[in-house]
């Protein structure tokens, strides 16, 4: 062979055994990529300056989750471009070490060479990466880098950044990418969505899906998910069924998961019935509809439907994961069944969910709720890794058993840690105040310390403090505040301060308050009842003579439908 046609000759070979090692990635034929990356080795074709051979060979073995070898070539490159870099970060993130992919991110952004610029991929994966380890600050960093390069009009970048934003609650951020950045695809709409419902973000997930119908967006499977889990969280029955007809008409398929979306929503919606149908007529059921289906029944109260579905579901041999433990456990702590609850703690353990965050919340929340707020303790202690979910469960059940300095002592301990509060944690923490008594620490984790956090408070926050002024005897200061907040108050905020009424006999306040009750909700029985037991206790028998009518037999009439009603039962 002559020197003349033996670079043409080995240009050929090195594009042969590239092509069939990006084949070999491809089919996760490991096997034989390893029996490549031997004659490449006896052949001294690899490392050294055969770059693009050894890129080959990190791409097989991330792809095929080899890890360890991915590493072991990846070190031993003495020459490494975008493209080494960027398998290897593939690899790490397919397997779920998004901190080893930010890590190696600091060290390419650190080398000072042209090959080790990043590209778009390698943007997408390191955002995706913070959007999973919940790393707003690097994201944020990684955004103004993308920036600066460029690309952030590549369509893989600008999904990957609206996915961070949309799943790290922050909902500005999300939105301007989305509109300062052209060029949105049906991705982009599924992720923003997504990630505004799971973070609890209703109105803007509306608002979004709104744009969506006016821009006349393709949906896909992934879209109607999300809708769904939309209606689910709004509880809105009528647009379920809107979009239900909707995907009938499509052409999208009809599969497992897009079911259990409709069960969930149906669920959620309180139509058992419907989603048993969509359930029944399940063809092929996975342990995702099942789940689905395990958890319709908890919104309905059915938690012993549940748990009698679960025994049907190990008839069928399914295997349960950590969703379906978080689910039957949830339906153990609403029944207050303690017995269930071990029984399922020590099946989760056999499965081998020991580790997991999902189930150990569920168990703490089991415990909490059965009155086991000791094992409930001793599972947070004991968790490996706590998410937010775990901080407010415990803080939460310590509230929930009037341990209030123990709730804002977690709570102080989690301020320490990088974990942030949620809107969740402040319901636990201003409960907490409630129980001791503490007004003014109460008012400060109101307006200054949820502010500092960007958290803006809701109803379930403010009828908190209702709560605690009523509890602490102010109830003037409840009622002022009740009418100055610039909020829709319902039912349950004022009869929170009904009943501080009745307790400190402040008959003339209550009267105002049920009157406002009675506006709101003209039959409810608790109120009529409540308010007739304050006029009792006030020896203001024409007062309750007015609120029951003159005759004997209505008071009677309506007395016993009062107790009936709150029994669960119903009288003709």
């Amino acid at each position: 062979m002559s020197a003349l046609t033996q670079p043409r000759h080995v240009s050929v070979l090195v594009q042969d055994t590239v092509k069939l090692l990006r084949y070999l990635a491809q089919t996760k034929n490991l096997k034989l990529g390893k029996v490549i990356h031997a004659r490449l080795i006896v052949s001294d074709q690899v490392y050294g300056d055969n770059i693009h051979e050894t890129n080959s060979l990190i791409n097989l073995y991330s792809k095929c989750v080899e890890l360890e070898s991915a590493h072991h070539v990846f070190y031993k490159m003495n020459i490494r471009n975008v493209a080494s870099w960027s398998a290897l970060m593939a690899g790490l993130f397919q397997k779920g070490f998004a901190f080893e992919v930010l890590r190696l991110f600091k060290s390419m952004v650190s080398e000072d060479h042209v090959l080790c610029q990043p590209n778009e991929y390698i943007f997408a994966t390191v955002l995706s990466s913070c959007s999973n380890v919940g790393c707003l600050l690097l994201g944020r960093q990684c955004h103004g880098y993308v920036l600066k390069s460029g690309l952030v009009f590549h369509q893989y970048v600008k999904n990957a950044l609206v996915c961070l934003y949309s799943m790290l609650s922050d909902v500005v951020g999300a939105m301007e990418v989305l509109v300062s950045v052209p060029g949105s695809d049906t991705c982009t709409y599924n992720l923003i969505l997504t990630g505004l419902v799971d973070n609890g973000y209703l109105d803007e997930a509306s608002n979004i899906l709104r744009r969506m119908l006016a821009e006349h967006v393709m949906w896909n499977k992934a879209t109607y998910i999300s809708v769904f889990g939309l209606c689910a969280r709004l509880k809105d029955l009528s647009l379920g069924h809107q979009i239900h007809n909707q995907l009938l008409m499509s052409e999208v398929e009809f599969d497992v998961f897009v079911c259990s979306a409709i069960i969930n929503m149906y669920g959620k919606c309180k139509q058992i019935s419907c989603a048993r149908k969509v359930f029944d007529r399940l063809q092929a059921r996975n342990v995702v509809s099942w789940t689905a289906m395990l958890a319709a029944y908890s919104p309905h109260g059915s938690f012993e439907e549940s748990l009698k579905l679960f025994l049907e579901m190990q008839r069928e041999d399914v295997v349960p994961n950590e969703s379906t433990f978080s689910v039957l456990l949830n339906a153990s702590a609403g029944l207050s069944s303690l017995g269930y609850g071990y029984s399922l703690h020590a099946l989760a353990e056999k499965r081998g969910f020991k580790g997991h965050t999902n189930v150990g919340n569920a168990l703490i929340n089991m415990y909490s709720k059965t009155g086991d707020i000791e094992a409930a303790r001793k599972m947070f202690v004991g968790m490996t890794y706590r998410d937010t979910v775990s901080w407010n469960t415990m803080i939460c059940g310590y509230s929930y058993h009037g341990l209030g300095n123990k709730s804002l002592a977690l709570f102080e301990e989690m301020l320490k840690t990088e974990e942030n509060p949620n809107h969740v944690t402040f319901v636990g923490v201003l409960t907490a105040c409630g129980h001791l008594g503490k007004v003014e620490e109460g008012f400060y984790y109101l307006n200054q310390l949820m502010k500092q956090k960007g958290i803006e408070p809701g109803l379930e926050h403010y009828t908190c403090i209702i709560g605690l002024l009523s509890k602490a005897g102010r109830l003037n200061e409840a009622a002022n505040f009740m009418l100055s907040t610039p909020i829709k108050w319902d039912v349950i905020a004022w009869r929170t301060l009904l009943s501080a009424c009745y307790t400190h006999r402040d008959h003339t306040l209550g009267t105002q308050v049920a009157d406002i009750i009675m506006g709101l909700n003209p039959d409810d029985v608790g109120t009529y009842t409540l308010l007739s037991n304050m006029h009792a206790k006030a020896n203001n028998w024409g007062g309750t003579w007015l609120v029951f009518g003159e005759d004997l037999e209505d008071w009677f009439r309506v007395d016993v439908y009062a107790k009936c009603k709150m029994k669960g039962l119903s009288i003709t």
